[in-house]
């Protein structure tokens, strides 16, 4: 059940990009040439598509501007433009990890967990390509944050 989970996971995260999950080769050596590539090739592919959200909002808030005389519709157009704000935001937040997996690839460190050294594993990281802990490590670190209350 968790891998038709996974499996679902993965295929919507490639499927927003448009990009085909990678076929492994049966004794292939893990993080390769073809798999830096594909990696590199999907997370380009997402910053470059958060960058085009990005300008269509900053289009959006310039062109939608206005100052509403009506208390009510500013109050709704701020509201809007918070929501909006605090997404891009994220999307900022999300720029910087997808930088930063980028510089591991050229680095020659992506697809191995930071905590303990281990593979992360190819479906994991085409689920979430910015990971940087296997499912192992990421998990402890969930269980630590619960019992700390963060």
């Amino acid at each position: 059940m968790a891998r038709k989970t996974q499996k679902a996971a993965t295929s919507t995260t490639l499927g927003n990009l448009g990009i085909a999950p990678y076929k492994e080769k049966k004794g292939e050596e893990y993080m390769n040439a073809d798999q830096k590539a594909h990696f590199r090739n999907i997370l380009e592919t997402w910053k470059k598509q958060l960058m085009e959200e990005v300008d269509r909002t900053v289009n959006h808030m310039q062109d939608e501007a206005a100052n509403f005389p009506d208390p009510v519709d500013r109050a709704s157009q701020e509201e809007e433009f918070s929501l909006e704000l605090r997404t891009r935001d994220r999307e900022r937040k999300l720029l910087k990890k997808i930088s930063g997996s980028i510089q591991e690839i050229d680095d020659d460190e992506y697809g191995y967990c930071e905590s303990c050294g281990v593979e992360i594993g190819i479906r994991r990281l085409e689920a979430r390509p910015t990971a940087n802990l296997c499912i192992d490590c990421k998990t402890l670190a969930e269980i630590k944050e619960k019992q700390l209350g963060k």
